[in-house]
């Protein structure tokens, strides 16, 4: 066994440094949906190349998150965070200054490559950082707490830059964070000595794994526009089940895979991304069922809806960086992430109630509920995705965790709605007849069973982390002694 590592002096500074960079991942996404109907009507071009603008960042990032955390584990992931931040801001800067649909997508292409990169390497850095079960479970809960507030932030700055300044500054709004984000990586975030994988990259497994995600998520995508029994629709998601089939027999059967399969196979692991699959599942359709809840029913502009996601966002936070933190010195992290879940549940069944004259304070209510218990949740499972694994794979099992959020996000936005849309169909067939706009009271009855779903969906995810997850609750000091206990023997490559 080797010498345990001294921590870092700098490392809650560099903590903050790396937050803030995979903030800027996370706000993307939000403002680029709000400013995406200005960015249209500036560069002319129709409604599909709007959903490609979406799309072109989707694929690249979902489709190259395990090869981006492996190169992290072969590069080091400083470096590699520091070439994700600086492509990511070339990137945006190309896209707010684009002239056409053409450069936009290349730039939105190039946010979710580069995104694919930085993102497992800010968590493989905060795995490897914090080794202490107190200060791992607090550095967790911060992480946790400035991630998840970009989604919010992200509705809000949306809004606003759209509104008062340009669609531009939907891009260029990413340069700051980057460049904070880079001087912190220059100066205070320092890599494990020695921690890089030996070896080269098995590009077999990278393309069959590329190529199988990037099919998924689009497989997903055209589901939510053209239909579940559309021709490209299941072409797509039988052949990305082939692929991902035949590369896990191949990580399977080779001296040095791009996923060693003990990193999936352990239970902990293997249960905290499944539970995050489906929490996210409920969270993506969530966002997407309340943002037209307040736009199209109760008629609030972009920055008001924005805004009123500022409690969801807010308690969020509290339950990652407090009541997750707290609680995790004090239960087994399968016990908690269960809880959290249930409790993200009950809000979401809240939500189920609304109806056309709701009061916004219902609402507010739901999402603190909503907010509190899925921070809960998040913060142990992100934790037990990358704990337990030797550093030269710490990068890859990060990446899991994101590829976790990221099929978890197509699958639930594409499924859910579906069944919404499905309902409200149903319900204006029963009362109007075939044929119609929907009404307020018809899309309020869609977003209800899709809420159900969702709320369906966190029971899923409660259940896993209950019965799989059955890590001992951390002790005090020292997390080498957990990590040797979680770890289930590897082959050594």
């Amino acid at each position: 066994m080797s010498a345990p590592r001294h921590p870092h002096p700098r490392r809650w500074a560099a903590l903050l440094f790396i937050s803030i960079a995979q903030l800027m991942v996370f706000l993307d996404s939000a403002v680029m949906n709000i400013a995406l109907p200005s960015a249209q009507h500036a560069l002319h071009f129709s409604d599909g190349g709007r959903q490609w603008v979406i799309t072109a960042y989707g694929l690249a990032f979902g489709g190259l998150l395990i090869l981006g955390g492996r190169l992290g584990d072969l590069l080091g992931r400083k470096r590699a965070f520091t070439i994700g931040l600086v492509g990511f801001a070339l990137a945006s800067a190309l896209g707010g200054a684009a002239n056409g649909l053409g450069v936009l997508l290349v730039a939105r292409a190039g946010q979710g490559v580069f995104g694919a990169l930085l993102a497992p390497a800010a968590l493989a850095l905060i795995s490897l950082t914090f080794t202490d079960a107190r200060e791992r479970a607090k550095a967790f809960g911060i992480y946790g707490a400035i991630a998840t507030a970009g989604g919010v932030l992200g509705l809000v700055l949306g809004g606003v830059l759209t509104e008062y300044l340009n669609w531009r500054w939907s891009m260029f709004v990413n340069i700051p964070f980057a460049v904070v984000g880079i001087v912190g990586a220059l100066t205070v975030v320092h890599d494990v000595p020695g921690a890089e994988r030996r070896g080269r990259i098995d590009l077999p497994g990278a393309i069959l794994a590329t190529l199988g995600l990037v099919a998924l998520v689009f497989g997903f995508s055209e589901a939510e526009s053209r239909g579940w029994g559309s021709g490209l629709t299941v072409a797509m998601l039988v052949g990305s089940a082939v692929l991902l089939l035949a590369f896990l027999i191949t990580q399977g059967r080779i001296a040095s895979p791009l996923l060693p399969l003990h990193v999936l196979t352990e239970r902990n692991r293997a249960g905290a991304y499944v539970s995050v699959a489906f929490g996210v599942m409920s969270m993506f359709s969530m966002f997407l069922f309340l943002s037209y809840y307040l736009q199209l029913v109760k008629g609030y502009s972009p920055v008001a809806a924005g805004f009123a996601f500022v409690p969801l966002g807010v308690a969020q936070g509290a339950g990652s960086m407090l009541l997750g933190t707290r609680l995790s010195a004090r239960m087994r992290p399968g016990l908690l992430m269960a809880g959290g879940y249930l409790v993200s549940g009950v809000g979401v069944l809240l939500l189920a109630l609304l109806h056309e004259h709701s009061s916004y304070g219902l609402l507010a209510v739901a999402e603190v509920i909503t907010g509190l218990g899925i921070g809960t949740a998040f913060m142990p499972a992100m934790s037990l995705g990358t704990h337990g694994v030797a550093p030269q794979d710490a990068g890859v099992a990060s990446a899991m965790v994101g590829t976790s959020q990221q099929v978890g996000g197509s699958v639930g936005t594409a499924l859910l709605n579906t069944v919404a849309a499905s309902s409200t169909a149903a319900y204006l067939a029963a009362h109007r007849g075939h044929g119609g706009a929907a009404t307020p009271a018809a899309l309020v009855h869609g977003f209800s069973v899709g809420f159900w779903w969702a709320a369906g969906f966190l029971a899923v995810a409660a259940l896993f982390s209950f019965f799989a997850v059955n890590a001992p609750r951390p002790e005090h000091g020292s997390a080498a002694a957990g990590a040797e206990a979680l770890e289930a023997p590897a082959p050594v490559h």
